[in-house]
């Protein structure tokens, strides 16, 4: 059977992150790609206007209407926004057995908020705990774990973000050492990744995770999951379309100019 991913998560008006990469993920990964939008935003390469809540009542809606049908090998969410939205999605999910990717997302690589205050408390108390992975980035990750600024080690921070509830964390990004750090609460595993200087990073976290959800999908272990993840969203930020846009352009985990490349050559080759 095709393996089924779920976003929970909002809708990115530019394309670039939120349920649209999301999407471009789980189809680069082989996956039937699926979506329960709990927020909008007007958003482009430069940054986020304006931010519509749905009704908790149609987030809810639309969850049933996966579920009763088509059903959810692994689900993941992203921007949640507010609390009343994180206790909806997880009052749905508490009780159902599917692996679950919860990537906090909490500010827009343009610097625009994305969750409200207040929120972050509901987010740890109610979804870590149903988690089967939390992948937050390093300046993510300082929040939860209550430590600002401070320099700490990855491995620091995933040990007292897996003590909030979390089964297993994957701490990614930041400046130093290149690598992803994921705790299972028994082993520390680092996960080498390439740095690339690119103008095109929008939408690297929300690739990370969808292609991490989709591996677990596809039965990979969570280690192998995320060692995959870190590739493809390097790669994915390699062929980043640094000519989308005046501001921090999209990452390509489709590979597009490849394929605009591929086209060419076809048609240069057919005269």
């Amino acid at each position: 059977m095709t393996p089924r991913c779920l976003t929970i998560a909002t809708s990115d008006s530019g394309g670039g992150a939120g349920i649209q990469a999301d999407l471009k993920a789980f189809a680069a990964a082989g996956c039937h790609g699926m979506s329960a939008l709990v927020a909008l935003t007007a958003q482009n390469t430069v940054g986020v206007t304006a931010i519509h809540e749905l009704p908790p009542e149609f987030v809810t809606a639309q969850l049933e209407a996966v579920f009763d049908d088509i059903g959810v090998d692994t689900a993941k969410t992203g921007m949640l926004f507010s609390t009343r939205l994180i206790e909806t999605v997880a009052d749905f999910l508490e009780g159902r057995l599917v692996p679950l990717v919860v990537d906090p997302v909490m500010v827009a690589s343009s610097g625009a908020h994305l969750l409200e205050d207040g929120a972050v408390e509901t987010l740890v108390e109610r979804l870590f705990p149903l988690a089967t992975v939390v992948t937050p980035n390093l300046a993510e990750a300082q929040v939860f774990a209550g430590l600002g600024q401070q320099a700490v080690t990855k491995s620091e921070l995933a040990e007292r973000i897996h003590a909030l509830g979390a089964a297993a964390v994957i701490v990614t990004g930041g400046h130093g050492q290149p690598v992803d750090h994921l705790f299972d609460g028994g082993e520390h595993i680092e996960i080498p990744i390439e740095r690339y200087d690119a103008g095109a990073t929008h939408g690297a976290g929300c690739t990370h995770s969808a292609t991490l959800c989709a591996g677990l999908a596809r039965g990979l272990s969570l280690t192998e999951a995320a060692e995959n993840a870190a590739r493809v969203a390097g790669d994915a930020v390699a062929h980043g379309l640094g000519d989308i846009g005046a501001g921090d352009g999209p990452v390509d985990v489709l590979n597009l100019k490849e394929a605009r490349e591929h086209d060419r050559d076809h048609a240069l080759d057919r005269r």
